[in-house]
């Protein structure tokens, strides 16, 4: 992450939640993603925002 790219805030991730499956989120910084292991999609995270879409979500492998 470089220096103008906005950080996520990790006390957002406690009020947010698979729009899939309803279940907590995983915070991967390095990736800047948001990961549902149950419904198997990672959610990304642009300029500090996630974005919850199923359309935007990449697949787990």
């Amino acid at each position: 992450m470089n220096d103008t790219t906005p950080a996520f805030d990790r006390h957002m991730l406690e009020a947010l939640v698979c729009p899939v499956t309803q279940t907590v989120l995983e915070y991967d910084a390095e990736a800047q993603e948001l990961i549902s292991r149950p419904a198997n999609l990672a959610f990304p995270i642009r300029n500090g925002i996630p974005v919850m879409l199923t359309d935007e979500a990449r697949p787990l492998e």
